[in-house]
């Protein structure tokens, strides 16, 4: 048996036409585009909202409501402005913090029975 019949051979399979290339390609193609909706319709999309929901709910601070901030001190807002807030952490301890670092707005709970 020489080399050169197969040689020969596999030039021309290499050089026949694949049939159904296009939708061999797609196939191919096809399990990654699937992952990546799935990706962004679990993750990627919950977390933008959640995300417009937090800066939506920072810029609406105002006077007397209860916020963590970045370094976790919770207090009551004091006073507003464009960036910042002043934070009452103890009473008569003020601080102020940059509206950004506010981690979160604490929700109201009922009030306390010795209050």
């Amino acid at each position: 048996m020489s080399i050169q019949p197969i040689l020969i051979s596999t030039a021309a399979a290499a050089s026949a036409p694949q049939a159904g290339g296009a939708s061999a390609m797609l196939v191919g193609i096809l399990p990654w585009i699937l992952i990546f909706v799935i990706f962004y319709v679990l993750l990627i999309r919950p977390q933008q909202r959640r995300a417009k929901e937090h800066q939506n709910e920072i810029a609406a601070v105002k006077k007397g409501d209860d916020v963590v901030t970045g370094g976790g001190l919770i207090g009551r807002v004091v006073k507003v402005s464009d960036t910042e807030v002043e934070v009452e952490i103890a009473q008569g301890v003020r601080v102020r913090a940059v509206k950004s670092t506010l981690t979160q707005v604490v929700k109201p709970k009922a009030k306390p029975a010795n209050d």
